[in-house]
């Protein structure tokens, strides 16, 4: 299981790499969900996610001769941009397998940073065997978007700000897709603030996670119908649900319309631009406000990569 001390250690990799995000509060949030939020801005992290994070720790993590060769990664659009990013840094080869249907500017954003994009059809092609295949051929380490300790102990180094920038915290809330993010987290707040209750924060069409919590067990769904790309996996990870099961209070949902409404209010209030996915924690809080009030809630402001036509196409619907 991923240890503390692990995140401890990917922190410093990525001491004076990864940008020391903003927490952002709002009294009129406040006010109008009766409890004090603070909101961890990733949307302002490098390549726009805080999939930076884990993306660079497990580039980082590899020894010179292994890196070399190269990586291979799977992803909807962030950790896509997150590991080529960190090969770009490294001076190695990437290459990214990705949904053909992902959005056009984190394709547009991944070959930007030097990868080579494979795309496939999400709906009838298996991801993780092509690009496992893709790793045999080219003799290269394939790194998960979520089920890998290095990835996990990355994004928990979010989670480790956090605790240590806003004291007497009494709930987390982590936009969860796979769980690497929020078993990151959850370990580092735990060790930091033990009294804290975390949760996570999924698409009401994609609650895998909510479902395995709710069961003990790993539940697969089909990809979930959801504007929150980033969060459309079918089952958690193994190793993040190993954390999840015996660390994590809840899962909390929130529909479509929540998270649109999250993001215009992020626009209109906060100033900033949330990609869906990096809405859901947000939109989960509005949507659940009477559990937490007058409680100090911190929010995962988990990325803004969008593009102008569908964030504007979105706010509008």
């Amino acid at each position: 299981m991923l240890e503390f001390a692990d995140i401890e250690t990917a922190a410093a990799r990525l001491k004076g790499v990864a940008h020391y995000t903003p927490i952002l509060t709002s009294t009129t949030l406040d006010k109008m969900l009766d409890c004090s939020v603070y909101m961890k801005a990733e949307n302002f992290q490098r390549m726009g996610a805080f999939k930076f994070r884990g993306g660079f720790n497990s580039v980082a993590v590899l020894a010179p001769e292994i890196r070399a060769k190269g990586v291979v990664a799977f992803s909807s659009g962030n950790h896509a941009q997150a590991v080529a990013l960190a090969a770009q840094l490294h001076g190695v080869s990437a290459t990214i397998v990705m949904p053909s249907d992902a959005p056009p500017t984190k394709i547009e954003a991944t070959r930007g940073y030097g990868a080579d994009v494979v795309l496939y059809d999400r709906y009838t092609e298996d991801r993780a065997a092509i690009s496992a295949r893709i790793a045999s051929e080219k003799g290269c380490v394939l790194i998960p978007p979520f089920d890998y300790l290095p990835v996990m102990a990355g994004q928990g180094t979010c989670g480790l700000e956090i605790a240590r920038d806003v004291a007497n915290l009494d709930a987390l809330i982590v936009c969860t897709g796979g769980g690497g993010f929020l078993s990151g987290c959850t370990i580092a707040m735990k060790a930091l603030q033990p009294r804290v209750k975390c949760f996570g924060a999924e698409p009401e069409a994609g609650n895998d996670v909510a479902q395995s919590l709710a069961r003990g067990e790993i539940v697969s769904i089909d990809v979930p119908k959801t504007i929150c790309d980033g969060q459309q996996t079918q089952a958690v990870g193994k190793l993040p649900f190993e954390v999840i099961r015996d660390h994590v209070s809840g899962v909390l949902t929130a529909d479509d319309d929540a998270v649109i409404a999250a993001m215009r209010f992020a626009f209109e209030r906060l100033k900033i631009v949330l990609e869906p996915s990096g809405a859901c924690a947000l939109a989960t809080l509005f949507e659940h406000r009477s559990q937490f009030k007058n409680q100090r809630v911190a929010v995962t402001l988990s990325g803004g990569n969008i593009d102008i036509v569908r964030f504007s196409a979105l706010l509008n619907r």
